[in-house]
């Protein structure tokens, strides 16, 4: 059964966006939802069909927003164990390792988190993300670890989502870059849009793009002539754009150790420690781990926090350098 929001725009409302104005109205709808219904077709402004979720409103416009019935996923369970720091009646927290994909997609619809919710969670999750996205809130890369929240019904989802919208969520990434940050400790605030030049990656954006903002800090520096000059870091993001640490790391010209898709090519240092050039070289994804996500929870209204510590692969190339450099 499809349900009907009607809406009247009133005198002190005239002017705003429709998704904005949209959202006012319905609380619990988020506005990235309200903005994939305008762009699927199914708000009429004055019974005529819109699909531009900037459109003003006027005085006395008519707004009609059918939201419809999600489609049933039909996804393939995945017996991958999934490694689950909290879960209850309304959401879980899970530890994603690096190598595996968020939810389906071009090449892999079976072998992904998606596929081992359904595996764990059975028709539990919420259905209003998309066929493909039951549960999923937000994501991380493929070859990102660490924690990610996953909605177990349509209450949670939509309350996640006006979370992560109102950037109250709080995310913390710990990561390893090339080189020193200067300064140290900083906010990188920049518009991030898709590349030109490779469709596939990111880039920051002069005049087009998405706000992205990323406060970061050093914890630590590792230099001497048997490394090459490495800093542990600490992120914490304000926003959640597509790569947005990886884009930021690599404006600020210190991409992240491992990170093939935003690497610069650095000189092989002679004297290197040869156990730290193995751990370096046969590093197959980027050192980038979601270290803390913290939420209020959509039922309860409690203040969660989770913390995950570094997967071994990551933990044996911090461990090495702090032993290098004593």
């Amino acid at each position: 059964m499809k349900n009907i929001i009607n809406i009247i725009v009133k005198d002190e409302e005239n002017g705003g966006r429709i998704d904005s104005f949209i959202s006012k109205k319905e609380k619990e709808l988020s506005r990235t939802r309200i903005k994939n219904l305008i762009l699927q077709k199914n708000l009429k402004l004055n019974n005529v069909i819109v699909i531009n979720p900037s459109q003003k409103v006027a005085t006395g416009d008519k707004i009609n927003l059918v939201i419809p019935e999600p489609k049933k996923a039909s996804l393939k369970p995945y017996k991958f164990k999934i490694d689950i720091i909290h879960e209850d009646d309304d959401l879980l927290v899970l530890n994603k390792p690096s190598g595996i994909v968020m939810h389906p997609g071009a090449g892999n619809y079976d072998n992904t988190i998606v596929n081992a919710l359904v595996n764990h969670c059975g028709k539990s999750l919420s259905n209003i993300g998309g066929e493909l996205r039951p549960g999923i809130v937000h994501r991380i890369d493929k070859d990102t670890s660490g924690l990610v929240v996953v909605a177990k019904n349509n209450f949670a989802h939509e309350n996640l989502s006006n979370q992560f919208n109102e950037h109250s969520i709080e995310r913390i990434y710990e990561l390893i870059v090339w080189g020193k940050l200067r300064p140290q400790n900083g906010k990188i605030e920049t518009l991030i849009t898709r590349s030109a030049k490779n469709r596939q990656l990111m880039e920051v954006g002069v005049t087009k793009g998405k706000k992205a903002i990323t406060n970061y800090k050093t914890l630590e520096v590792f230099e001497n002539d048997k490394t090459p000059t490495l800093s542990l870091v600490e992120c914490k993001l304000e926003t959640g754009r597509t790569h947005q640490i990886r884009v930021h790391m690599s404006h600020k010209g210190n991409n992240i150790l491992g990170d093939k898709k935003y690497r610069k090519k650095f000189k092989k240092i002679k004297n290197i420690n040869q156990y730290l050039e193995k751990l370096i070289y046969s590093l197959n994804r980027q050192f980038l781990h979601a270290k803390v996500i913290g939420f209020i929870h959509p039922k309860s209204r409690e203040k969660l926090r989770f913390t995950s510590i570094l997967p071994n692969d990551l933990n044996n190339i911090v461990k090495t350098l702090r032993n290098i450099d004593k």
